[in-house]
């Protein structure tokens, strides 16, 4: 995994995890990596990797069983949209307005290009 030097590496290694849900690899109640096993996987230190499942823990995402391990929770995919979402709307989408502004885009030609977005990448057939 290539790290961001603009965030730090928990948060990167929470969305990657976050990133797995999504896409169905690792799916509610299963078992995930442990922490030294991801830490290895991802090439850093286990504390790290604590630390990212401490904030998934907080957010209801996972849950430790304990002597057992890691494991998703029934209404982890519920939990990291809302977490993602929250995250978007704070730390990306003004980011996003102000680059609309500066550019001069209007709201009809971002209409039609996330209408076309859409068409292209989620109404394949």
């Amino acid at each position: 995994m290539d790290f961001n030097s603009n965030k730090a590496i928990y948060l990167q290694i929470a969305e990657h995890v976050c990133e797995h849900i999504m896409l169905g690899t690792w799916k509610a109640e299963e078992k995930i990596p442990s922490v030294r096993d991801l830490a290895v996987q991802l090439e850093v230190n286990p504390n790290t990797v604590m630390r990212t499942y401490d904030l998934l823990q907080q957010k209801s995402i996972i849950a430790n069983k304990r002597g057992i391990g890691f494991f998703l929770t029934p209404d982890a995919m519920q939990e990291v949209k809302s977490y993602r979402k929250a995250q978007f709307l704070e730390e990306e989408l003004p980011q996003l307005f102000r680059n609309i502004y500066i550019l001069g885009i209007d709201l009809d030609e971002l209409q039609k290009r996330y209408q076309a977005f859409v068409t292209q990448n989620f109404n394949q057939n």
